[in-house]
């Protein structure tokens, strides 16, 4: 057993001590990563957003976390108002493992820092896998800025025919200047796909749905031409918030 295999068998560990990174972007792509979680919320002002970013993320590090928590990050919306939650466990079994046995209190602390900013329109998490990704033809970038594409689809077939129709006609590279990677993920009801694309900055992505992403141009025709398919538009968000283990 390697010295990391090890630190990810001990549980729990506590907050952002030992074993993790604090307010980096998540390793979409990494190997241990069986199940993720995608939530949003609509702070309403971007005080609302800080008060939500800063209350949900203490929450979570004054927990602690079992060895089967790989990452919880919250990122603010470039809109000043929302925020987007994206969580990686080992395996759906392990968090809802934690979600039954959890007495900590962390449930409350989060209801608590939402109450306080009113309503967020918080529904809980939608339970996602990591389908497919786009990844760049060279060295990827830094990412700096997240953005949310999403889909509503009538079952797995129309969701994976979406995704795989995407990367066939764009060759599986991550186009555009400043595009970085684009993870496709698929809810456990087929009902949703979640494209979770990493950029450079804000600005470049603004470009690029002025260009190639432009609404009548081939990329949305396409989209819009699949049956069971329909898309849900998208959100920027930067500044990521919490815990990621290493």
């Amino acid at each position: 057993m390697t010295s990391l295999d090890a630190q990810r068998s001990a549980a729990p560990v506590n907050g952002p001590g030992s074993g993790f990174a604090t307010d980096v972007f998540p390793q979409v792509r990494r190997p241990d990563a069986g199940a993720v979680l995608i939530s949003e919320w609509d702070a309403g002002s971007p005080e609302g957003q800080r008060a939500v970013l800063d209350g949900v993320a203490r929450a979570w590090e004054e927990t602690p976390l079992p060895a089967g928590f790989l990452s919880r990050v919250l990122f603010a919306g470039t809109d000043g108002r929302s925020v987007l939650n994206y969580a990686q466990w080992t395996s759906d079994a392990a968090h809802r493992e934690f979600v039954r046995s959890e007495d900590t209190g962390l449930s409350e602390r989060v209801a608590a820092a939402l109450k306080a900013v009113g309503d967020v329109g918080d529904a809980g998490p939608t339970r996602y896998r990591l389908y497919r990704s786009m990844l760049p033809q060279g060295e990827p970038g830094t990412p700096g800025c997240v953005v949310r594409v999403a889909f509503r689809t009538t079952g797995h077939d129309a969701a994976r025919g979406l995704v795989d129709g995407l990367l066939d006609r764009l060759g599986g590279v991550q186009r555009g200047e400043g595009g970085i990677a684009s993870h496709f993920h698929i809810s456990e009801d087929g009902t949703r796909v979640v494209n979770y694309s990493e950029w450079t900055d804000p600005e470049s992505h603004a470009r690029q749905i002025g260009t190639s992403l432009r609404a009548g141009g081939p990329v949305m025709n396409f989209i819009t031409s699949l049956p069971g398919v329909e898309p849900l538009g998208f959100r920027r968000y930067a500044t990521p918030r919490g815990l990621v283990r290493v």
